[in-house]
């Protein structure tokens, strides 16, 4: 890999893609905005008509530019890199994961998603404060800034890794180039920018992927020869069906904790929930999902197929033992320079695949945590009622200030040993408390705000407990690697594969051998049970008062008469 560099070709290509990325949010910048600041406003919840199209896109989007959205929303670099790795060393039992993604459509669709349809919630945060009290809100919306500031550091240092090792240019200089790029058309368009954006991203993460594989598949001479390799190198694993919560992939942790992981990202967090919103009504909402889960269904399915081509490539000398890659990381990028390094513009339009996938996620998420720094942290936290111009500045600022804040977080990742893993494990936990609160809030009618408090503190020690703990002993090694075999016989020089020490983990608390596929259904549920019993102890709500938008529709059935007749969607402040 130190020997390729990018070609003109390769430039020409990746450069192409950012500036067409840059266009569109400059359209949707000026010479759209220009076709609506002629027309007349009127006062919104945001102040004007114009920070609602800003922020919201009026809520009159369409469904292809949404459901495209959606999708950079749950596929990113991470895993364009991280999941043809994991079928490489661990086997294609993780292509389960299509079947949870396939059932958290269904789920979100229609548990979830109609509650925040009826209360027409502009953040999913507001949801919180409606339900239980102010203070949650206010709590669950922190988290949610702090699991960002987390994750937008690993979204830009991911693409400026793979660039640095085929250019050699300097990878502080690419996350800043990304993160700017970033920024400049989700400040400049809004809302209607980024998921626009979206469209053109998505189709190059896609397009990219997509040859790769298809011209990998092409090189393969006999596929009988190919499928009875992956056989021998004990890859091709579907029904592992192993009852042991420790083992990494079975079809249990797979499909069950999956489904919970990919609920956890669709139902309720505001990247997701603030696209939902943007679309005029239930049905069109639901159509951007049906379309969200075929174009993710379809993403996996490739990498998935690319990690096993990535084995047959490798199987007779694995790179990271014979030293030409340094970490997993660099697995995919290496596949793609050996195999179609000579095809001219190949590498650049992987390259531009991965970067595409990077900014759609990061600009998602710049711009939903600017609505939420708003709507929950000024207005809802500290209530404060800013005009229009004065709510511009807030959610402007904020998209530059997280831009800044990831920059200097892409330094840290760098230098400081483990903390990736650390950011990782927090968004985890984060992610499985605030998807246990909201689940204990539209599926238990008798949560209480002290049960909800209770029961997601709970959740955060518990699950932050197994997760650190795991990676200590991981780290230590106290853990085995359940890596499948590699082999280095067909390398060059005289190379021996290094052998794992075996541990004997019995003597490891049972907890931290946990696969961490269980760690989501873990943190979830003990917010459900944890919050529904203290609820119990402690004044459970009065079903009698409690508006039926606030629970979700499968649950009317068991509500009394007189919820449907409460119309009390305003904050709880008592």
């Amino acid at each position: 890999m130190d020997s390729f560099r990018f070609g003109t070709v390769d430039y020409t290509v990746f450069l192409g893609m950012t500036i067409i990325s840059i266009a569109i949010g400059l359209y949707f910048g000026f010479i759209k905005k220009t076709k609506t600041e002629s027309q007349p406003t009127e006062p919104t919840i945001f102040g004007s008509e114009k920070m609602n199209e800003y922020l919201m896109g009026s809520r009159n989007l369409k469904v292809f530019p949404v459901g495209m959205s959606l999708i950079a929303s749950c596929l990113s670099a991470v895993a364009i890199i991280g999941t043809p790795s994991e079928i490489y060393y661990y086997g294609s039992q993780y292509c389960l994961t299509v079947v949870a993604i396939i059932l958290q459509g269904i789920i979100v669709s229609f548990i979830y998603l109609p509650v925040f349809s009826a209360l027409q919630v502009t953040s999913s945060y507001e949801y919180l404060g409606m339900r239980f009290h102010t203070v949650i809100r206010s709590i669950v919306s922190l988290i949610f800034l702090l699991d960002v500031i987390l994750y937008l550091p690993l979204l830009a240092y991911l693409p400026a890794l793979a660039l640095n090792q085929v250019s050699g240019l300097n990878i502080h200089l690419i996350a800043a180039f990304t993160i700017m790029v970033c920024v400049i058309y989700t400040l400049l368009g809004g809302l209607k920018a980024v998921v626009h954006t979206d469209i053109w991203q998505v189709v190059i993460m896609f397009v990219s992927v997509l040859v790769v594989t298809i011209l990998a598949t092409c090189y393969i001479e006999d596929l009988s020869e190919f499928f009875e390799g992956l056989n021998q190198g004990g890859r091709l694993i579907f029904l592992n069906i192993d009852p042991s919560p420790y083992a990494r992939q079975t079809v249990w942790s797979v499909i069950i904790g999956g489904t919970f992981y990919w609920t956890s990202l669709n139902a309720v967090n505001q990247t997701v929930v603030h696209r939902y919103m943007s679309l005029p009504s239930l049905k069109m909402a639901r159509t951007s999902i049906a379309f969200m889960v075929i174009g993710a269904v379809f993403f996996t399915s490739v990498v998935c197929f690319l990690g096993l081509l990535i084995f047959d490539a490798y199987k007779e000398c694995d790179p990271l033992s014979s030293g030409l890659i340094m970490n997993d990381d660099q697995l995919v990028p290496l596949f793609v320079i050996n195999s179609m390094g000579h095809i001219y513009g190949m590498p650049g339009l992987f390259i531009a695949g991965v970067f595409g996938a990077s900014l759609s996620s990061l600009s998602v998420y710049l711009n939903s945590t600017s609505l939420v720094i708003l709507q929950d942290i000024v207005r809802g936290c500290f209530k404060m009622q800013p005009g229009e111009r004065a709510s511009s500045i807030v959610v402007k600022s904020s998209i530059v200030l997280l831009g800044i804040i990831a920059f200097a977080m892409v330094f840290l990742l760098e230098k400081a040993s483990g903390i990736l893993s650390i950011s990782v494990s927090l968004a985890a936990i984060a992610a499985s408390s605030t998807f246990g609160i909201f689940t204990l809030g539209m599926l238990v009618p008798w949560a209480n705000t002290m049960g909800t408090a209770v029961g997601g503190t709970t959740c955060v020690l518990l699950t932050g407990w197994i997760s650190l703990g795991s990676q200590f002993a991981a780290a230590s090694g106290q853990l085995n690697s359940q890596k499948l075999p590699v082999s280095v016989e067909g390398c060059v020089g005289n190379l021996t594969s290094s052998e794992n020490v075996w541990s004997d983990e019995e003597e490891v608390f049972p907890l931290y051998r946990l696969s961490f596929h269980w760690i989501n259904p873990i943190g979830v549920l003990t917010v459900v049970v944890v919050g529904s019993l203290v609820s119990l102890m402690t004044k459970p709500t009065d079903i009698k008062t409690l508006d039926s938008k606030l629970i979700s529709p499968v649950i009317h059935r068991f509500l009394p008469k007189e919820c449907f007749k409460v119309q009390n969607t305003h904050d709880r402040a008592d």
